[in-house]
């Protein structure tokens, strides 16, 4: 019974300092659905990446916050200013579509 108190602390530890962070150009970037983006300009594709699983699987929240903050992360180098999922959550990884939006000419 102490092993398992000691795996779940350990798991709760790990996934706390795992936490990825926006930088503060991604933090500019915006969540839209497809139909929200049409007259964007598509810049690309951005395809990110967590680990789902450590002992145990990750929470599904957490995780999806983690793959949008690296999206909006990458996108922010891309020059965009809004990211639309193109896939959903499988193995821990996510591929958007980025777009710049806003004077997508300029």
């Amino acid at each position: 019974m102490k092993a398992k108190y000691l795996i779940i602390a350990a798991t709760v530890a790990i996934t706390a300092c795992s936490q990825i962070k926006l930088t503060v150009e991604g933090e500019k970037v915006r969540i839209l659905d497809p139909n929200e983006v049409a007259t964007c300009k598509e810049l690309g594709k951005t395809s990110t990446s967590v680990t789902d699983k450590i002992i145990v699987d990750r929470p599904e929240d957490t995780i999806s916050k983690e793959l949008r903050a690296l999206a909006r992360n990458s996108a922010a180098r891309m020059g965009g200013d809004t990211i639309v999922p193109l896939t959903v959550i499988k193995n821990g990884s996510q591929s958007f579509v980025v777009y710049k939006c806003v004077d997508p000419d300029g």
